[in-house]
């Protein structure tokens, strides 16, 4: 399946990145004022994969999903923790429903670690950040033997 999008920005907020339409503008505040949002605009979804120095986690989430909101404090934890580990990667399923379909996106929040550009671990549903953390360590781990 095509994840060939019109050129999409994503904003880097305190380590963690989302995907945005174009022609969306968020205003961009930090709860952490040292921390300063980056945009940067890939071709595909694929090439912002194929361009990560690390492993990254993508977030499959919708505005409306209750348990989606319960983890935002919690990836900003974890990627916090874990910023010279992994990436974080949002993508709202709303509004990019090719990627959804193209990873067979069906419960929300779905989780993808992702390593050399290819799925190396999924998982659904809301978890503490200690239990994200272990998750991510024991996939990376893994990987590596």
């Amino acid at each position: 399946m095509d994840t060939n999008l019109v050129p999409y920005k994503h904003t880097i907020n305190s380590s963690v990145m989302v995907i945005e339409p174009m022609d969306f503008q968020p205003s961009v505040k930090s709860a952490n004022s040292s921390v300063e949002a980056k945009k940067q605009t890939f071709s595909s979804f694929d090439d912002l994969l194929a361009n990560s120095k690390q492993p990254v986690l993508v977030d499959f989430y919708a505005t409306w999903c209750g348990p989606c909101q319960y983890m935002v404090p919690v990836l900003n934890q974890v990627s916090a923790e874990l910023k010279d580990k992994i990436q974080l990667v949002k993508i709202d399923t709303e509004k990019y429903p090719k990627i959804a379909d193209q990873y067979k996106i069906e419960a929300l929040p779905t989780f993808i670690i992702f390593r050399d550009g290819k799925p190396c671990d999924r998982f659904e549903g809301a978890l503490t950040a200690e239990q994200l953390i272990q998750r991510i360590e024991t996939a990376l781990d893994d990987k590596q033997k």
